[in-house]
């Protein structure tokens, strides 16, 4: 009996050691789930003082954890990305833009999903990415183990090849691309990346997963199903406001029925958050799992936005200011008033998690984890800096530093004296409204020192210096498709046909079927030329159609521009996107 009893105790210790060992290993190791939504501004939720729109779950869940009320982003979406899954400022990382080339993020960045995995964690994107369509830049390049994503900049716009031919129905039944595969999904986009994002998490519980779930809404085209709509065709987005003292913006017809579409689309959004957090919870995952909830910039068009000055592409706090909610293990309510912004985003799940942070590179964002376990403390200090424009920075137009209490904007010429600038207190004045720079001029010099030191760090990065490229002819893309959000040229290339563009690739030499597809169809008895490196292959046309093919073209290896262009009747045409594909 004496045996027994002593090997029934060993065993008792023996396995709570071991489910010891196991709840440290969760507790070092929680799981992730990172939520952004796009053009979904600071306003757009019921937490924040919108009458109108209705989110229950996101109003409850930052009731019930951690509100950061002072978070800061970048005025457009591909550089709030960028700094999100990299932790550094999005020129450093080479994207600059949302689309002319601009939105692909060097290959050498290390993401959070790459900085995860090598915790062993499995890795998940659902919906937008828009960090670069073709290799090496798409997710699965970038450390996702499973990437169900659109193209470009979202659904329905020219980049995004399989839904822009749709037009107003793009968000349904679209066909996306899962692991580089076109794959056709059938229901509302939003339902789509909710579910698969959660049908992940099931396939994943054992072991510890990040899963980025970002959606595509509400940004444009402001599609939305019509149980949602209906919530919100009746009402004034404008009313409401009467005895509110705060700036707000004048809204026409056309504004208040965008207004109505985009609260639809964010209820929906509120309802798949719901179904995600009550699948942790049936799932018994919940108190293991780190979730964190943000937008990607302010809103698209007039409409509450809280007091602030400006929206979407803007550098004042209507442009760069979102909700930033995280519920942490362990951890209950709590407000923290700190500055903080997206590049603190990697930090933060690397300490938490207990990973290495990317090394060999600067990592601009700080962990906020001290600030949600002690006492909230004074961050102010800290600066951070905005632009906004097209292609490359336009030094001091739409470009701001924000320091302490103070804030220096410029919407001004390159040799612009320092009373050109604007310079607001934002403790005093949160909209914006008094610029107090002609009182405090020697405030504003000091920030425009460290405004100008920041800049010529950041316009001097390698990445930017030298562009991220795509890869032609590489097995882990063959054939690969060349489009138009992905094309360098002119300023504002979109679905034009008469329009300079060219992409920025690296070339594997060998023969090559190519195929060019076209906006329209092209009139016959017109000339098409393929541009590769000083090699131009010259091919005469005679049929009007939409798609040409090139077949067996050989095509030297080299570093830079690929263009084409179809010459008829007096016009260039632009293919709309271009295939590639290495035979040999």
């Amino acid at each position: 009996m004496t045996n027994f009893l002593t090997k029934t105790w060993l065993t008792f210790f023996v396995v709570a050691a071991i489910l010891q060992a196991v709840s440290a290993q969760q507790a070092t190791h929680p799981n992730v789930v990172l939520i952004i939504t796009d053009d979904q501004g600071y306003g757009d939720l019921g937490c924040t003082g919108n009458p109108h729109v209705k989110t229950p779950v996101l109003d409850r869940f930052a009731e019930e954890n951690i509100r950061f009320t002072n978070f800061y982003v970048s005025p457009v979406c591909a550089p709030t990305r960028s700094s999100l899954m990299t932790g550094r400022y999005s020129l450093r990382t080479g994207v600059r833009d949302t689309y002319n080339g601009g939105s692909i993020m060097a290959a050498s960045e290390t993401t959070i999903a790459e900085m995860l995995k090598e915790e062993g964690y499995n890795t998940g994107i659902f919906g937008k990415w828009h960090l670069g369509d073709c290799y090496p830049s798409r997710p699965m390049d970038q450390g996702f183990d499973e990437s169900l994503v659109h193209l470009s900049g979202g659904m329905g716009q020219v980049g995004d090849i399989t839904t822009w031919f749709k037009g107003d129905s793009s968000y349904f039944d679209p066909v996306l691309w899962h692991n580089g595969k076109p794959e056709p999904y059938t229901g509302y986009c939003s339902d789509i990346f909710a579910d698969e994002a959660i049908r992940f998490i099931e396939s994943n519980k054992e072991k510890p997963f990040f899963c980025y779930l970002s959606f595509n809404a509400p940004h444009t085209p402001l599609q939305v199903p019509a149980k949602y709509y209906e919530m919100y065709r009746d009402i004034d987005p404008s009313s409401g406001f009467e005895n509110d003292s705060r700036p707000f913006p004048e809204m026409s017809e056309k504004d208040k029925e965008d207004a109505r579409k985009v609260y639809g689309m964010v209820t929906n959004i509120d309802d798949n958050i719901g179904k995600l957090l009550q699948r942790l919870d049936e799932l018994q995952l919940s108190e293991n799992t780190l979730v964190i909830f943000m937008t990607d910039n302010g809103p698209q068009q007039p409409r509450y936005v809280a007091g602030m000055r400006g929206r979407k592409g803007s550098v004042y706090r209507g442009g760069v200011r979102v909700p930033f909610f995280m519920r942490y293990p362990g951890m209950g309510s709590k407000e923290v008033n700190a500055t903080t912004a997206h590049i603190d985003v990697l930090p933060t799940i690397a300490e938490i998690c207990g990973a290495k942070l990317p090394e060999q590179r600067v990592i601009d964002g700080k962990s906020l984890f001290s600030l949600l376990t002690k006492d909230n403390y004074d961050r102010q200090e800290r600066s951070l800096f905005f632009y906004w424009t097209r292609r490359y920075p336009e030094l001091y137009n739409n470009m701001a530093l924000y320091k302490g209490d103070y804030k220096l904007v410029g919407f001004t010429s390159f040799d612009a004296g320092i009373g050109d600038f604007e310079l607001y207190n934002i403790k005093d004045d949160p909209y914006e409204q008094e610029n107090i720079l002609p009182k405090n001029k020697d405030i504003a010099k000091k920030l425009k020192t460290e405004l100008d030191l920041t800049y010529r760090d950041l316009i001097s990065s390698e990445n930017i210096l030298h562009q991220p490229l795509i890869e032609i002819g590489n097995k882990n893309e063959n054939p690969i498709i060349l489009n138009r959000n992905e094309a360098d040229g002119e300023r504002g290339i979109w679905a034009q046909e008469d329009v300079f563009g060219k992409w920025n690739v690296r070339v594997n030499p060998g023969k090559y079927n190519v195929t060019f597809k076209f906006v329209q169809a092209i009139e016959g008895g017109g000339t098409l030329l393929l541009e590769t490196n000083g090699v131009v292959n010259r091919m005469d046309n005679s049929e009007n159609t939409d798609v040409l093919e090139m077949k067996n073209v050989d095509l030297p290896g080299y570093e830079g521009e690929l263009m084409a262009n179809y010459f008829s009747s007096g016009k260039k045409i632009l293919p709309f996107w271009i295939e590639l594909e290495k035979v040999d």
